[in-house]
């Protein structure tokens, strides 16, 4: 495959990654508009333990498509004082599950009937006068243009499979340590988890990614998606705080043992997922984490809200830490 080959390939790539992110991001704003209130109502009041918040956190991602805005939404209940830090724990693990629900969905290869979804969403908009129905189909067409963007990613990324360049790439990309940095990079450059790992199982559907460099690279995913939670809890109260710095500890710790026992990791994947595609066996794989993520620290909860809370005190409290 010649350079100039590659470079062709640039408009429906760059084209069909525009269309997914911008369908993610309208996506969960309208859901927002939909969930908002009641979403918050409902994580206030059904987070009373751990594992009630963790349930919460899992349903609102399902239904926000979108781990971000869930933490966020954590966040901004926290600063109000509607949570306390131990809920926004529970609802930052079961986000972490949630969040996971899309790449099943992307591993089903809907993208083809993408356009049905466009059209039954404009349709209902073009010739309903309820501003209700409206937004219901608005909400359709987001979806069908999410697929529709992963449908163009993977036309563009097809004659990939001639290149030399791309090929060695994604052999390097295998290399635990190399495809968690990509997979980081990719994540804080994009800003979302969800569009890298939708990315990398677009690969895997043209053969153009093994593996074990797609989980390296969901692993970096990750850890780049805590960047929009650090930026959030700027100029936050302690407690909103705290639930960035757990963010960002409950991606660090299982991301750590994930690439230290990457091997058997991937081969635990391969194990649970028999002899499904590899697209399958990426979205297996980040459900697989996600869970033994949640299982790792579910013991620990109240030593890490005790440790975090040492080291971030109350201000109050602060001159004694």
């Amino acid at each position: 495959m010649q350079e100039s080959d590659i470079i062709s390939i640039l408009p429906t790539l760059i084209g069909g990654l525009v269309v997914f992110l911008y369908a993610i991001r309208r996506l969960s704003i309208k859901m927002e508009d939909f969930f908002s209130e009641k979403a918050r109502d409902f994580i206030a009041s059904y987070t009373k333990n751990v594992f009630k918040a963790i349930i919460v956190g899992i349903v609102v991602t399902v239904l926000l498509d979108s781990s971000s805005a869930v933490i966020i939404i954590t966040i901004v209940l926290v600063n109000s004082g509607a949570l306390d830090f131990k809920q926004a724990m529970g609802i930052v693990m079961g986000a972490n599950i949630g969040t996971t629900f899309s790449s099943q969905i992307i591993a089903m290869n809907v993208n083809k009937y993408s356009v049905i979804l466009m059209m039954i969403g404009l349709l209902i908009w073009m010739f309903s006068k309820s501003i209700k129905v409206k937004k219901t189909a608005e909400v359709l067409m987001y979806f069908g243009m999410l697929f529709f963007g992963l449908f163009l990613l993977e036309i563009s990324v097809h004659p990939l499979r001639d290149s030399e360049f791309f090929t060695s790439w994604m052999l390097e990309m295998s290399k635990p340590l190399k495809g968690a940095i990509t997979g980081g990079l990719v994540t804080l450059i994009i800003q979302s988890s969800s569009a890298t790992v939708a990315m990398l199982i677009t690969l895997a559907k043209q053969n153009l990614i093994g593996l074990s460099a797609a989980i390296a690279a969901m692993l970096g995913a990750e850890l780049g998606t805590c960047s929009d939670t650090l930026l959030a809890v700027i100029g936050g109260k302690r407690d909103a705080i705290r639930t960035g710095v757990f963010h960002l500890v409950f991606n660090f710790i299982p991301i750590t043992l994930g690439l230290l026992l990457f091997d058997h990791f991937v081969d635990l994947a391969k194990w649970i997922s028999g002899e499904t595609p590899i697209s399958r066996q990426i979205a297996n794989a980040h459900v697989l984490f996600s869970v033994l993520s949640v299982l790792l620290f579910l013991p620990f909860v109240n030593t890490f809200h005790k440790a975090i809370r040492f080291i971030i005190p109350d201000k109050a409290n602060a001159h004694l830490a």
